[in-house]
């Protein structure tokens, strides 16, 4: 089966359906079909090509191409500095780069060959048509975000794009019927592959807001969105809209109305969920991944929505957890590494042999760094990073997730982050980051660390509060514990 079966006859019924529409521009998949051809004849035989991955139908257009000719694409992202950038250019080597002609493109990329893409397919060659490429061949090469070194390329094969996209469709009942309502950047696996090359695997369509605004989610939502795809900071902001007494009808009745809310790319907080289910009578559903291994988990579309759970493996996933040494937890509902295997991972890091082998054991699990613990009936609980979240403090495993939705339980906390520090008794001591509800008048410290003791246990009470303006946060709104600092 090709990656994208609804764009080789553009003649078939559904060719007039739109495809993907960005603000004004919309194109049914006909017209994707005739610009990403007239782009992949310009680049048929590269090596790799970079992508400038703005929020644009140009660079759906882009991707489309370079996989329409077989040739990897490496999405940028546009908010990536010089060096980092400059990093990624001379590691991954492409001979062009695909953006719009109104780009202004930084001096990091001025080596490489310019190639404007437009969204107008008449220059497309008559009967243009390429073959499908081998199902491990390389699809895109996504870079990791690089907090313990520069970032890597991720080199994922068309055949992991394919397993998780059609896992998806199992778990959601994801079908060419279905609108996806989403803002997420294209640079990333959340927005581009599920957000943009999950509908158009499916035969449906993508509507993107380009910027994140809950007017827009209750107009394309309210106008036939049947999904939403969100990180946690865009559900936060929902729940927020929700809880204002102002708040439209309108947006109550497109989050009711939708078939599925789904979050990812971090942990969406317990008061979140009740927040936006009590408003709407919807509960958002979670699912787990990354960018080596694509999707892991999820909640089923027929599944019972569990705040606090990413669901269950999907189809085609095995997944265990781990103790330090590598050895099966023995007890799956203590904390343990998640290791995951199967058809949904990645062919390893591009220039990178010891990474990759690092990354792998010997029969072929992943290790993902991330702590969990598992539900009697496999849903799968992620309690952290391993490196940032696991916190050991007394003897006891603590992970720092449960702690944060603890503190978020407070009428006085807006946000919160937890991480461990260095303590000569302790180990390490839990300590919050928190930012109140009111900045003038924050709770006492005391307040918080009693108010988690009383729900979770004492040895889980923050020994130090730190208050904060706001926490800070990457492009995917994932809150970046390495820049917390006491």
């Amino acid at each position: 089966m090709p990656l994208l079966p609804a764009l080789q006859d553009a003649t078939a019924p559904a060719a007039a359906r739109e495809a993907v529409r960005f603000d004004e521009v919309s194109l049914s998949y006909a017209q994707l079909a005739a610009a990403a051809d007239a782009t992949a004849a310009r680049i048929a035989g590269a090596g790799r090509v970079a992508v400038w991955a703005t929020p644009t139908a140009q660079t759906v257009v882009a991707v489309v191409a370079a996989l329409r000719a077989g040739v990897p694409a490496v999405p940028l992202n546009p908010k990536t500095g010089e060096r980092e950038l400059a990093h990624i250019v001379a590691d991954s080597a492409p001979t062009a780069v695909l953006a719009s002609a109104s780009d202004v493109l930084p001096p990091a990329l001025a080596a490489l060959e310019r190639l404007d893409v437009t969204t107008d397919g008449t220059a497309a060659p008559a009967g243009a048509g390429f073959p499908e490429p081998s199902p491990e061949s390389p699809a895109l090469v996504v870079y990791t975000s690089g907090t313990t070194g520069p970032p890597k390329g991720a080199v994922l094969p068309r055949r992991a794009i394919a397993a998780s996209l059609d896992a998806l469709e199992d778990a959601w009942q994801w079908t060419g019927d279905d609108v996806l309502v989403h803002a997420l950047p294209l640079f990333h696996v959340h927005g581009l592959i599920l957000g943009v090359l999950g509908p158009l695997r499916r035969g449906g369509s993508v509507r993107h807001l380009g910027r994140f605004s809950a007017e827009g989610v209750a107009r394309e939502l309210g106008s036939g969105g049947t999904m939403l795809f969100g990180v946690p900071t865009m559900y936060h902001r929902l729940a927020e809209a929700l809880a204002d007494p102002s708040a439209s009808d309108g947006l109550v009745k497109a989050l009711a109305g939708a078939r599925l809310l789904v979050s990812g790319s971090a942990a969406l907080p317990v008061h979140d969920h009740e927040r936006i289910a009590a408003a709407t009578g919807r509960r958002v559903i979670e699912r787990y991944g990354m960018t080596e291994t694509l999707m892991n988990t999820g909640v089923r579309a027929d599944g019972e929505p569990r705040p606090g759970t990413v669901g269950a493996p999907l189809r085609g996933v095995e997944l265990r957890l781990v103790e330090e040494d590598g050895t099966p937890l023995a007890d799956p509902a203590s904390i343990g590494e998640i290791q995951v295997r199967g058809p949904n991972l990645f062919t390893g890091y591009l220039n990178r042999p010891d990474a990759t082998a690092a990354a792998l054991t010997a029969d072929g699990w992943f290790r993902t760094g991330d702590m969990a613990t598992l539900d009697p009936d496999g849903y799968v609980r992620i309690v952290g990073r391993k490196a940032t979240d696991l916190i050991k403090s007394g003897g006891y495993k603590i992970g720092a997730g449960e702690i944060e939705n603890a503190l978020l339980d407070h009428p006085g906390v807006r946000e919160a982050a937890v991480t461990g520090e260095p303590d000569p008794d302790l180990g390490e001591r839990v300590v919050a980051w928190v930012v109140p509800a009111d900045p003038a008048s924050p709770p006492p410290a005391a307040a918080l660390a009693d108010h988690v003791a009383a729900q979770l246990s004492p040895h889980k009470r923050p020994r130090t509060v730190h208050f904060l303006d706001a926490l800070p946060r990457n492009d995917l709104g994932k809150i970046m514990k390495r820049s917390l600092h006491g």
